[in-house]
C-alpha cells in the first residue's frame, strides 16, 4: 500500500505526537467517574508532517470546482469568487455572536437587511426570511407561509398540493413533512407542464402549487401566466422553487410572473461553495399579503435608521431555525451581487443559456436529445446514440452510468444522472456561466471521444474510471451500511 493510500491510523506509531504544550498553570483537574472513558480514546499518534500530508493527499483525492469542470445538473456548481471568501472572514464578521447586543451587530444586521432588499428587487417579492439553512429547508418553511396563510382565513380544506411529474424530488417529500397530500400534474411530450391535465385537479382542497420555472429539463414554462391566473382563481397560491433561477437572473422575476412565494439557493445563484452536505442558505421570498405570516425573528430597519431583531408574531409561520439563518453564506452572496452590479448581473442568466445550448447543440448527434428545442441553463440527453438501437440493457451497449464512469478519466466530473426520472438514461448536464468557451470545448471533445470509445470498445467504459482512486463501489451498500469508523484489523 502506497504512503498517501493509508489511513491516519495506518500511520500511527506508539508515543509519536505532532504537538508540543506549555506547562500549564492550571491545578489538574479530575472529572468525575461517570464522565470519564472507562478505556482511553483510540485516536492515532502521528508526527506533524503525517497530520499535513495526511489531509493534503486526502483533499487532492476529491474534486472540487476550483479544480475542475462540474456540470452536474440542477446543482450549479460554478466558480465562487474569492473575494467573496475575503468578506466573509473578516474579523468584524466571523468573530461575532448571535447572543450579542443589538447595538453591538448593527453592521451584520445591516447586512440582512441590505441582502433582502436585493433579493426582493432581483426576484419581484417583497419580504425574504433568511432562516431556512438549504433548498430543501426553504420549500418547508415556504409551505409553512401557505399553510398558517389558509388557516388565518379559516381556509382548512386546503390541505393538497399540487406537484409536476418533473418537478425535483425535495418538491413532494417538502410538502409530505408539512402534513399536505401531494397530487401530480402531468407532463405534455414537449416537457411543459399539462393545462389540460391541471385544470380538473384545481378545486378548494388545493393550497397551492409548486413549480420551477424553468423546469427540470431546463425547459421554461411558457403558459406560466395561464397556470398563475388558474391557480388563483381557485384560491391557491404559487410556490417557485429557486434551484433553477439561474438563468433568469436579472432578466425575468417569478414575482412577475406570478408566484406567492419562493425560496433561493444562495449556494447555488448568488455564489458560495457547497457540496458534501454544506454550507447552504435557502432565503424564502413572499409577496405581501403574506407578510403577516413571515416566520420569526427577522431583521427590521428602525425609524431613526438602526436595526432590530423582531422577535414575535401574532401570525407567523413560527421559527424554523436558530438565530437568523447561516450569515456566512449571506454574507458571499451579497458580496456577490455588490460585485457583479446590476448591469453584470444581467449577463449571468444570458451566458448560462448561451453555455447549455452550445454543448446540447455540439452533441446531439452522439447522444440522444428526447425534447430538441432551446433550453435554458441545462438539459437531458437520454443516454448515447448505438447506431439507433438501443443496446445499453443486453450488456452490449455503454449505459449513462459507463459514460458517467468514464469523463471522470478525462478530468471532468460527471454530470447528474439517471435523473429527472422522465427518461430511462437520463444524463443531465448545466455548464454554468462561469466556465470558459475552451473549458466547454474540451469537455464536448471528451464527451464525442466517449461516445466514439462506446461504439467500438464498450468494454473501455464498462470498466471505467481507469485513474481514480475508488473505481465503482457498490452504491447501495455504501449507502445503507456505512462504514463511519475505523476498526483496526489486528
Amino acid at each position: 500500500m502506497r504512503y498517501y493510500d493509508k489511513l491516519i491510523f495506518e500511520l500511527s506509531k506508539p508515543g509519536r505526537t505532532g504537538y508540543s504544550l506549555p506547562a500549564s498553570k492550571y491545578p489538574e483537574l479530575q472529572l468525575p467517574a461517570s464522565l470519564s472513558r472507562e478505556t482511553p480514546a483510540d485516536l492515532p499518534q502521528v508526527s506533524e508532517v503525517d497530520v499535513v500530508r495526511h489531509y493534503t493527499n486526502l483533499s487532492q483525492m476529491n474534486f472540487g470546482v476550483d479544480t475542475g469542470f462540474y456540470p452536474l445538473g440542477s446543482c450549479t456548481m460554478k466558480y465562487n469568487p474569492k473575494i467573496n471568501e475575503e468578506v466573509a472572514a473578516m474579523s468584524g464578521f466571523n468573530s461575532l455572536h448571535p447572543l450579542q447586543p443589538e447595538s453591538s451587530i448593527q453592521g451584520a444586521l445591516e447586512v440582512y437587511y441590505e441582502t433582502e432588499k436585493a433579493l426582493a428587487t432581483i426576484t419581484g417579492l417583497d419580504r425574504f426570511t433568511f432562516q431556512p439553512c438549504a433548498g430543501a429547508h426553504g420549500e418547508l418553511t415556504g409551505l409553512m407561509i401557505m399553510r398558517q396563510y389558509h388557516i388565518s382565513r379559516g381556509d382548512l380544506k386546503r390541505t393538497k398540493v399540487i406537484v409536476p411529474d418533473s418537478a425535483h424530488g425535495t418538491n413532494p417529500a417538502s410538502a409530505a413533512v408539512c402534513g399536505l397530500e401531494v397530487i401530480v400534474v402531468k407532463s405534455k411530450e414537449n416537457g411543459l407542464v399539462d393545462v389540460e391535465d391541471l385544470k380538473p385537479l384545481l378545486n378548494d382542497e388545493i393550497a397551492g402549487i409548486m413549480m420551477t420555472n424553468p423546469n427540470t429539463l431546463g425547459l421554461f414554462e411558457r403558459e406560466i401566466g395561464e397556470i398563475a391566473a388558474l391557480v388563483h382563481e381557485c384560491g391557491a397560491l404559487l410556490y417557485y422553487d429557486g434551484a433553477n433561477f439561474n438563468p433568469l437572473l436579472g432578466r425575468v422575476r417569478p414575482g412577475d410572473m406570478g408566484f406567492d412565494i419562493m425560496h433561493l439557493n444562495l449556494h447555488k445563484t448568488f455564489s458560495t461553495p457547497h457540496g458534501g452536505g454544506g454550507p447552504g442558505s435557502g432565503p424564502v421570498g413572499i409577496k405581501e399579503k403574506l407578510l403577516p405570516h413571515i416566520p420569526v425573528p427577522y431583521v427590521a430597519k428602525n425609524e431613526d435608521g438602526t436595526f432590530s431583531i423582531v422577535k414575535n408574531s401574532a401570525d407567523s409561520a413560527g421559527t424554523v431555525s436558530g438565530f437568523l439563518g447561516n450569515f456566512g453564506v449571506i454574507l458571499r452572496a451579497l458580496s456577490y451581487i455588490l460585485m457583479l452590479g446590476k448591469q453584470n448581473i444581467l449577463m449571468a442568466g444570458p451566458l448560462a443559456t448561451l453555455s447549455a445550448n452550445y454543448i446540447k447543440e455540439s452533441l446531439k448527434d452522439c447522444y440522444k436529445l428526447p425534447i430538441d428545442t432551446v433550453c435554458k441553463h441545462e438539459f437531458v440527453f437520454d443516454g448515447l446514440i448505438n447506431d439507433g438501437a438501443d443496446k445499453t440493457e443486453d450488456g452490449h451497449g455503454a449505459t449513462t452510468l459507463d459514460v458517467a464512469k468514464r469523463i471522470l478519466d478525462y478530468g471532468f466530473h460527471a454530470p447528474t444522472i439517471y435523473f429527472p426520472l422522465l427518461f430511462h438514461q437520463a444524463l443531465m448536464i448545466e455548464p454554468t456561466e462561469t466556465e470558459s468557451k475552451e473549458t466547454l470545448d474540451e469537455f464536448i471533445d471528451a464527451m464525442r471521444k466517449i461516445a466514439a470509445e462506446a461504439a467500438e470498445d464498450p468494454a473501455l467504459l464498462k470498466s471505467a474510471p481507469h485513474n481514480a482512486p475508488i473505481k465503482r463501489p457498490d452504491d447501495t451498500t455504501a449507502a445503507r451500511q456505512p462504514i463511519l469508523k475505523y476498526k483496526d484489523s489486528k
